[in-house]
């Protein structure tokens, strides 16, 4: 997008001599197309990146399938992706902290700055948030975008675009663990092992919980789950009917006190299995949004003081994603499964690989 290409009006164009910028519109259920991308003019704060590593998020996918997400619905063709890194080609006059040549992770979502959430640090919940990819701001799956230079972060040297490009499902899992308040005292249950499960599994381990259990339906989830760390896997079903059965497997398995549980599905079943299996005074952190409404055993809960908070994307995780990756102590490099170039063949077969599951993790875009 970035701070608000526009989908009218002479977006086929170029100046003389100039590479004509490309990128992935959607333009209807199931059809998305490389149609030029006329970028907006390069603001004072503004930087202009050339993109190298775009990933595919389950938004991306969903979107793709209905042309909407929640409250949220594509009325008019949108440049899709919002998990991205490049490589700085130009800032604005007023930009002094990045220069040309500078490889940068980006953060999707430009707040306001203005209303008093913004005013007092929670960005993430500004109701004027104009992000990637989501109805009518276009995306970053394109060869270059311009965006707000203070949400690009400098690289550091060991860390490559690709990993830049996962700060964003990362954040999700960091963001996740601030708000849940892990640390080395709190045994960590993780509901779902897709992308998000596993970077909150990775995130939690990086903020010191000492033993995670990871719980999913797919048998190859789990085994990733377990290669990436976790200490104990629990299959369950899909079944409302075996909560209280798999929750006693659950405490088995953890072998302790479920201190903090994360539901990264957010379905009833899953909602309702950390809410049994979360320990007295402890606390359930809902990440997944699978439904919307739940019926959910509240009561049983509530008199056991177990405490629900609820995430929305992310703030200020970017500085402390980079440092978990230049350190060593996240390594999300095998979540990446899949890999493809920016061709019409190829955004479409990355999308039908990502759609489909299977063993597929993280689907990227190398530009």
């Amino acid at each position: 997008m970035g701070k608000g290409g526009m989908s009218h009006g002479n977006v086929g164009e170029s100046k003389d001599g100039e590479e004509e910028n490309m990128a992935a519109w959607l333009l209807g259920v199931n059809n998305l197309k490389i149609q030029p991308f006329k970028l907006p003019a390069l603001g004072p704060h503004d930087a202009r990146i050339r993109m190298k590593a775009v990933g595919i998020c389950g938004s991306d996918v969903h979107y793709l399938k209905e042309m909407k997400l929640a409250d949220f619905v594509v009325t008019e063709p949108m440049v899709i992706g919002h998990e991205c890194a490049g490589i700085i080609e130009e800032v604005g006059t007023e930009v002094k902290h990045l220069v040309p040549g500078d490889r940068v992770a980006v953060e999707p979502g430009i707040s306001c700055w203005r209303c008093d959430l913004c005013k007092d640090g929670r960005y993430n919940l500004c109701p004027e948030m104009k992000f990637f990819a989501t109805p009518p701001v276009h995306g970053s799956l394109a060869n270059q975008i311009v965006h707000p230079a203070d949400l690009c972060f400098k690289l550091p040297d060991n860390v490559s675009l690709e990993e830049g490009a996962m700060c964003e499902p990362l954040s999700v899992g960091v963001h996740a663990c601030r708000r849940a308040n892990v640390g080395p005292e709190t045994n960590v249950l993780v509901m779902g092992a897709g992308p998000i499960g596993l970077v909150t599994m990775l995130a939690a381990r990086a903020f010191g919980s000492p033993r995670i259990v990871i719980v999913d339906v797919d048998d190859h989830r789990l085994s990733v789950a377990k290669e990436l760390g976790a200490d104990e896997t629990v299959k369950v079903s899909t079944s409302i009917n075996d909560v209280a059965a798999e929750i006693e497997r659950i405490k088995e398995a953890m072998g302790a006190v479920v201190d903090i549980s994360f539901d990264c599905a957010g379905f009833s079943k899953t909602m309702s299995t950390a809410l049994g299996a979360t320990s007295s005074g402890g606390k359930v952190c809902l990440v997944g949004l699978g439904h919307t409404e739940m019926t959910l055993p509240l009561a049983p809960a509530a008199v056991r003081e177990v405490d629900v908070v609820g995430i929305f994307r992310y703030k200020n995780t970017w500085p402390l994603c980079l440092e978990f990756l230049r350190s060593g102590k996240i390594d999300v490099k095998p979540l990446i499964t899949h890999r493809f170039g920016f061709s019409q063949k190829e955004v479409e077969d990355a999308f039908e690989t990502s759609a489909r599951g299977g063993n597929a993790i993280k689907v990227m875009f190398n530009l």
